[in-house]
């Protein structure tokens, strides 16, 4: 009996492939969209921009033909956050990237089990998610302020009457206009400061506080 049954099961189902790349490429387009209109014109991060491209499809694939399987949605995400920590452990992720990659996987998921939507509804929906990031990415009245950590040896200026003074002498070896600056921990030994400085800038610079950087293998 089960020979039979197997017998009598098409090898090819039209409509579900049919469905299967109707999806995939509603989740490419405006996946893609994202990664390369949205995303990457700022930050300029090509190892990012492959990691959220293979990321979405990754979890498009794995969720849409999972759907006919009695698995839980949540343990299917949580192999991939488990992944997820195990790669970023050693470098630590970007705020604005680790938002983006969180994105990709809602939007990926959407389309990969919106099956009972109709294909109007489901454009619709990708149109509201990319408008959404749109704005808040390009929010015109909204000024960003970048931190850098500066280790600063003139410690000499450090006191609060000679304010203006480290401020100038900051703007000068910097290069650019300084909205105002904090003094943390002071060595007089090595005669250094570490010194916060605030400016305005499109804040997608993943080194600004680093005051070292990561030993290559």
């Amino acid at each position: 009996m089960e020979e039979l049954e197997f017998l009598d099961t098409p090898l090819v189902d039209a409509s579900s492939m049919t469905q299967l790349l109707l999806h995939f490429v509603i989740n490419m387009i405006f996946c893609g969209f994202i990664i390369h209109k949205l995303y990457y014109p700022k930050s300029q991060r090509r190892d990012y921009y492959f990691t959220f491209a293979l990321i979405s499809l990754s979890i498009f694939f794995m969720i849409f033909l999972l759907g006919s399987v009695k698995i839980k949605v949540g343990f299917a995400l949580g192999l991939f956050a488990i992944f997820g920590i195990i790669r970023y452990r050693t470098e630590q992720m970007p705020v604005r990237e680790m938002t983006y990659l969180f994105v990709l996987i809602a939007v990926s998921v959407i389309n990969a089990l919106a099956v009972t939507l109709t294909y109007a509804e489901l454009i619709l929906t990708n149109i509201l998610f990319v408008c959404s990031i749109w704005l808040f990415e390009d929010i015109p009245w909204i000024k960003h302020v970048c931190e850098k950590l500066v280790k600063y040896d003139r410690i000499d200026l450090i006191t609060p009457e000679h304010y203006d003074e480290m401020k100038a002498d900051l703007e000068k070896r910097l290069g650019f206009p300084i909205i105002r600056f904090e003094v943390g921990a002071v060595d007089f030994l090595k005669d250094v400061a570490m010194v916060k400085v605030y400016y305005k800038g499109d804040g997608v610079n993943s080194v600004n506080r680093m005051m070292n950087f990561p030993k290559e293998k």
